[in-house]
């Protein structure tokens, strides 16, 4: 019988170092992958992890990928750290997206530099909206946050197919599902030229450091830090149980309905049914591949948006699936939490109870 035993010291330099060979051994998986679907691994993996690289469009449309990356992920790292599971960030992204849209919506023929303040208002309003759900029915009725978000982003997807067929749709598109354009006081501005990159780019930057501000040198990193290593040590140290997961799901949630205005509002220009893209999803990648810290979240970012765009570029000149990115992603998360197993744990080979008596 296989069993796993605890260390009893766990090297801490190691669990940093496991995110890098995650990667190491992601790419060898894929390797074995593409032989057997009978590609040229050597280029398949040239194509995804260096060309992208070497592109300034390509760097570009990954700062634009990695933006709303980082900042989910940043959200769900302070639930992660407390325990709470928080997986329907996809939903609270969509959620957002939709109220912020809808500001621009209603806001079509205004110009003036507070309309977009105003989006984001309710891009981050929205997301936390969404998460105030799950956080009141752990709170009040103790139920699994992971089950309720989870359903939550399907009801979110939907609510956005039905804004979008009916009340916000384009009285002059021609019947298709989607919103009229966003006027142009209500677009993120570009900060670097003939690119898609936007200035949300900077404010997930500075997400970043807030973050790692607040983690390291705020009396609530610490609470965030006890509580998902010991509640019961939170609890007897008169920590406020109830206000941490309502403020590590208001955190989240806000930083995930933001994100999705800046998709919103920014490489799409208008509200369509196909905008969730999974980057909620994703984004948990993003968090566990960050080791759930700030400056591992911004560097996990940037690696799973070069998996989209390689991706992309692997499909078209290699004639792949369209799941080869998800598989990727997939991998990833798999190899990290195997290789965080070998390093937390011992592997022992027991005999069963029955055949040990004879």
């Amino acid at each position: 019988m296989i069993r796993l035993e605890p260390l009893n010291e766990v090297s801490k330099g190691l669990l940093y170092v496991t995110p890098a060979i995650a990667v190491i051994v992601t790419i060898l998986l894929g390797t074995v992958m593409f032989a057997v679907l009978g590609k040229d691994p050597v280029q398949a993996i040239s194509i995804i992890f260096l060309e992208p690289l070497t592109n300034s469009f390509a760097i570009s449309e990954m700062i634009v990928k990695a933006t709303p990356l980082i900042l989910i992920g940043l959200g769900l790292s302070f639930g992660f750290r407390a325990g709470i599971w928080n997986i329907g960030a996809e939903g609270q992204f969509t959620v957002g997206a939709l109220a912020g849209g809808a500001v621009a919506l209603a806001l079509h023929e205004v110009e003036g530099i507070w309309v977009l303040p105003l989006m984001c208002l309710a891009g981050i309003l929205g997301g936390m909206a969404w998460a105030a759900i799950p956080a009141f029915l752990r709170t009040r009725f103790n139920t699994n946050e992971i089950l309720v978000t989870l359903m939550l982003t399907y009801v979110a997807v939907l609510l956005l197919s039905v804004m979008v067929h009916g009340p916000l749709k384009d009285p002059e598109g021609l019947n298709f599902p989607e919103s009229r354009l966003f006027h142009e006081s209500a677009i993120l501005p570009i900060i670097i030229e003939e690119t898609r990159v936007h200035i949300g780019f900077l404010v997930a930057l500075a997400a970043v450091l807030v973050a790692w501000v607040i983690l390291r040198h705020h009396v609530f990193g610490y609470q965030v830090k006890v509580m998902g290593q010991s509640p019961r040590a939170a609890n007897y140290g008169g920590f406020a149980q109830q206000r941490v997961v309502w403020t590590c799901l208001m955190i989240s949630g806000g930083l995930a309905g933001l994100a999705g205005l800046f998709e919103a509002a920014g490489p799409v220009g208008q509200l369509v049914p196909a905008l969730p893209v999974g980057y909620g999803f994703t984004a948990i990648i993003v968090a566990f591949l960050g080791r759930l810290t700030p400056v591992g979240i911004l560097l996990s970012g940037f690696v799973m948006a070069l998996t989209y765009i390689g991706g992309e570029a692997a499909q078209i000149e290699m004639n792949l699936p369209s799941a080869v990115t998800g598989v990727f992603q997939g991998m990833f998360l798999f190899s990290l939490l195997g290789i965080d197993v070998l390093a937390r744990y011992r592997i022992q080979m027991s005999r069963p109870a029955w055949a040990a008596g004879k």
